[in-house]
């Protein structure tokens, strides 16, 4: 064969190992998909998440499906269950209703402590952490706004200057951001951030009672608009739930 036969002959083979490599997903790539479609919901918590199917979703090994199911289970997004496999993770209504309430009982006493101490760079600190919320939520990102809109509560505790409080609100904060981020709308974000504004400036004008007021209706608001459900029996499509999270 020619040098030119050569040429064309290897311009038109089917490129199976650059097809093969684009195709296979890194594990990044496998952990941002799948908890991106909880955040949507379009993995309802419960559904299996089968390391097999999950391989020939993003044409990987089971091994990297494993890999990245287990950085899920880190974060908290999916439960791992010996001789069951992987499923999104999924709260209780009686484990979300205790945390909230849990919540309620420690949190006004956290706002009004903060208030009597609450420094000019520290009110900055939580509108810089406001405006982030907000960058958040006009993008449509669930998992940050979920993040920030908790962690705006545990800034809060740290800087009322009680580590033991905000040790014990930090643990509540995470497992209620899993619960809202499951089981919250988009709109409801919007409402909780706007709340946080709102109670700023109680905070900034030493408003201590309107500050614990508003601090406890907004727990009890965000309870009451959670759409808690039990377990489901929906069988979910993996590939069309995983294929509307990676597009756009």
């Amino acid at each position: 064969m020619s040098q030119v036969s050569r040429q064309v002959a290897r311009r038109s083979a089917p490129p199976r190992r650059r097809t093969a490599r684009r195709r296979a997903a890194t594990t990044e790539a496998i952990v941002e998909r799948i908890a991106t479609a909880i955040a949507e919901h379009r993995l309802p918590p419960g559904t299996k998440l089968g390391e097999e199917a999950l391989g020939e979703i993003f044409g990987v090994s089971r091994t990297k499906a494993r890999q990245a199911l287990h950085r899920l289970a880190t974060d908290k997004l999916v439960t791992l269950l010996p001789h069951r496999g992987a499923f999104v993770a999924q709260p209780t209504v009686l484990e979300a209703r205790e945390v909230f309430e849990a919540r309620r009982v420690l949190e006004p006493a956290v706002v009004a402590r903060f208030v009597d101490v609450a420094t000019p760079d520290q009110i900055e600190t939580l509108l810089e952490h406001h405006a982030r919320e907000q960058a958040a939520i006009a993008t449509n990102d669930a998992r940050a706004a979920q993040r920030l809109l908790g962690w705006f509560h545990v800034l809060i505790a740290e800087m009322a200057g009680n580590r033991v409080l905000a040790d014990v609100l930090r643990e509540l904060v995470m497992r209620s951001s899993l619960i809202t981020l499951l089981y919250q709308t988009t709109a409801d974000s919007r409402r909780s951030s706007e709340e946080h504004r709102e109670l700023i400036a109680h905070i900034e004008k030493r408003e201590v009672e309107q500050a614990v007021e508003l601090a406890t209706r907004h727990l009890e608001r965000v309870e009451a608009g959670l759409a808690l459900r039990e377990p489901s029996s929906e069988v979910v499509d993996l590939k069309s739930a995983l294929a509307a999270a990676g597009a756009g």
